[in-house]
């Protein structure tokens, strides 16, 4: 049997000497600190880093290009940095955070999660959407925009143009979210403790979950920035979920189960790595100057990540995709909003 061409390219990166990644890895570091600069102009500065750094690098791809010499480099950002990355993103959760939405809160979190990931899938095989984009849209949607597509394509492994596409949806519908929902804030006669709960549980980036629920006012703003956390905390059985029962993990005929009992299960083990974060954060381990310090770093390597993977896309092969998953997404991100705000004002 031969071996998948993903699984043959992440064995070439294991070989790679170090000094082969060195030129893709400054490329990629270096679109992060333009991103980071750009990031602190007025007109930009509701764009996450992450986001900015995925659009240079599309543009570098698709104008100048990126010759042999950066890709072992740009292919090492997208598999081990932003591994270490997921993990890392542990020590910005905690149980208390989480808890401190109520039961109340954490059911409605979980119950639009799931119905709107659910949802999601079911729409995107009924219009034809590739399956594995389909899954990234709705983890893009649903838990936590780029950093759940990029992690659920961990399990996914879906191509990179896919990932490039879902990220682009979920950024262009949360920020429709981010200018929208200030404006109905007074309309629909919510408190500023709902408002700030449905920024958090349905609009797509932690940025712009940040700057909609403030609009709001301060009470506004902390319950949906604790809103938002405790929905990333989600990440972590979703993707352990899709690794589990995602199709290289089951077998067509006899002869394959026989062959594959020797084999690794396909679940990605980073995301054991965050939940063991998140637990020790939980137990007050890492002092705050510690903690702080690595969420930092932990963010420039996020977005060197988002660089690479933007270093990868081409545009070209984005349109072959056509306007099918756009309208998945504008429709997964109209649930996801209607359900949740129906789930508060009727139970929060």
């Amino acid at each position: 049997m031969e071996t998948p061409p993903q699984k043959i390219k992440a064995s070439l990166i294991k070989s790679l000497p170090f000094h082969a990644i060195i030129p893709g890895l400054l490329l990629t570091a270096g679109v992060a600190i333009l991103a980071e600069y750009l990031k602190e102009i007025p007109s930009l500065s509701l764009l996450s880093s992450l986001i900015i750094a995925i659009i240079l690098g599309i543009v570098i791809k698709n104008t100048v290009g990126v010759t042999e010499i950066f890709r072992p480099g740009i292919a090492f950002s997208l598999k081990r940095i932003l591994r270490l990355s997921i993990i890392l993103l542990g020590l910005r959760l905690s149980l208390p955070q989480i808890l401190a939405v109520g039961p109340v809160g954490l059911i409605i979190v979980f119950v639009t999660l799931v119905s709107t990931f659910v949802f999601t899938c079911w729409f995107g095989k009924q219009i034809g959407v590739n399956p594995k984009l389909t899954k990234l849209i709705a983890a893009g949607t649903s838990i936590c925009g780029a950093s759940a597509i990029v992690a659920t394509n961990g399990v996914v492994e879906s191509k990179d143009k896919d990932v490039a596409y879902a990220v682009a949806i979920v950024t262009i519908f949360g920020t429709m979210s981010m200018l929208l929902y200030p404006l109905l804030f007074t309309f629909l006669q919510v408190t500023s403790q709902e408002f700030g709960m449905w920024c958090g549980i349905s609009i797509h980036e932690t940025a712009q979950v940040i700057a909609a629920a403030f609009q709001g006012g301060e009470v506004s703003g902390e319950f949906g920035t604790v809103a938002k956390l405790s929905r990333v905390i989600f990440l972590a059985p979703v993707v352990l979920t899709l690794g589990v029962l995602s199709p290289s993990s089951k077998n067509s005929s006899t002869e394959n189960k026989s062959s594959n009992k020797s084999k690794k299960l396909p679940i990605p083990w980073f995301v054991l790595g965050f939940i063991a974060l998140v637990l020790l954060n939980s137990a007050n381990v890492f002092p705050e100057e510690v903690k702080k310090s690595v969420t930092e770093i932990n963010h420039f390597l996020l977005t060197i990540s988002m660089a690479g993977m933007g270093l990868k896309t081409n545009i070209r092969e984005i349109k072959q995709s056509g306007m099918k998953p756009l309208y998945l997404g504008a429709v997964s991100w109209i649930f996801i909003s209607v359900l949740s705000l129906s789930l508060i004002k009727t139970f929060y």
